[in-house]
């Protein structure tokens, strides 16, 4: 035999359901766009620490800047390589002591947030010291 109080609260768990839903799917999708967010970020740094890799291995090496972008972009995974911006800048034009290389990519969220930027711009800078040549 069912009691009436039983009969009222039926339709309780769909409503609490319908109100929390979106608060959840909202949720799920930051936690998703924070992923991506560190992904990209630590394979835009890897990039950088590539080129500067290349470039800190001679003085020759670290005026070619052809070949410092070559290297960043061999680690650039999912990413465009369109997108990804590649500068390097020494401290000297003729015998190099250090090597900056700074990678750029623009990042873009899902969705749009109220009070967050849709399009946020990755960038890392790696600073080396250029390898001498031994006589």
């Amino acid at each position: 035999m069912r009691r009436l109080g039983c009969q009222r609260r039926l339709g309780t768990a769909v409503v609490e359901l319908a109100l929390c839903l979106p608060v959840l799917v909202f949720l799920f999708v930051i936690a998703v766009d924070f992923g991506r967010i560190f992904y990209y970020s630590l394979t835009v740094t890897n990039c950088a620490r590539n080129g500067a890799y290349y470039g800190g291995q001679k003085p020759a090496n670290a005026l070619d800047t052809t070949q410092i972008e070559t290297a960043a972009k061999k680690d650039v995974g999912t990413l465009n390589v369109e997108q990804l911006n590649v500068t390097s800048a020494v401290n000297s034009s003729t015998s190099p002591t250090t090597l900056s290389v700074t990678v750029t990519y623009p990042f873009r969220t899902i969705t749009g947030y109220f009070g967050i930027p849709n399009l946020v711009t990755l960038t890392r800078t790696v600073q080396v010291n250029v390898a001498p040549l031994v006589p």
